[in-house]
């Protein structure tokens, strides 16, 4: 059986290198004002605390499993288990993003699969469900947001892999192939491609006033001066930004 699935078009590595410096907090913030309400991905939470990554989106999509369709043992005929598939197109720092429908009784990846895509240089995996075999995933220096984990295989009770790099709903969040993922101990943020350009210069320029405000903050500075940065003291943070860049 021969299969063929799209792969994605990533964005340029300097995106990626930029916005790797905003967290979720801020994106999803600055997205906010630049029209998207609400880009968090609820559900799947950090399995790897402290952990933080931004990568472009492989999707997988799952459905709820119909047995006319699709079998269940977990070795048979492999390549039609499109889980497979989307671990194929894997290129260093991209992100597996699954709509595993919330399901809380199939593994979608175990061990084996994460240690390839680890190999392939994948950053992480943003799973509405499940893993398996978490003792050892845990050690392979991945990024991991998941509603949880279970013993059970990927097809074993209740969905099956649908199709590859389509658009999914992923904890109730669009996510299109080839969106950036910021994902950190906050949570998960959506960043549509065509958004992410104005994005990092919005956060670009928020991180900065921020570190500003921080430390006027941490020297006994007055709140409602210095966050969010009130118009009157725009002229002291841009002396202190000036005294930065020298």
């Amino acid at each position: 059986m021969t299969i063929t699935t799209p792969d994605i078009e990533r964005p340029a590595p300097e995106l990626i290198a930029g916005l790797a410096q905003i967290g979720s907090a801020t994106a999803s913030g600055e997205l906010s004002r630049l029209g998207i309400r609400d880009p968090h991905i609820r559900g799947p939470v950090a399995w790897t605390p402290g952990a933080s990554m931004v990568g472009p989106a492989l999707t997988l999509q799952f459905m709820p499993k119909r047995e006319d369709l699709y079998g269940a043992d977990e070795y048979a005929d492999p390549e039609r288990q499109l889980h497979r598939h989307v671990l194929y197109h894997t290129q260093p720092g991209d992100i597996v993003v699954v709509d595993a429908r919330g399901d809380m009784a199939s593994g979608v990846f175990g061990e084996m699969m994460l240690t390839y895509f680890k190999g392939r240089g994948g950053a992480g995996v943003i799973i509405d469900g499940c893993i398996r075999d978490y003792p050892k995933v845990q050690h392979l220096g991945l990024g991991l947001w998941l509603r949880g984990v279970t013993p059970n295989y990927h097809t074993q009770t209740n969905i099956f892999p649908f199709a590859v790099n389509v658009p999914i709903a992923c904890g109730n969040a669009l996510v299109m192939p080839g969106d950036i993922i910021v994902a950190d101990d906050d949570g998960v943020v959506v960043v549509p491609i065509k958004l992410a350009p104005d994005l990092l210069r919005a956060a670009s320029e928020h991180a900065e006033w921020e570190d500003f405000s921080r430390m006027r903050l941490a020297q006994g500075g007055d709140l409602r001066k210095y966050y969010p940065l009130r118009e009157d003291a725009r002229a002291e943070y841009e002396a202190w930004r000036r005294v930065q860049e020298q």
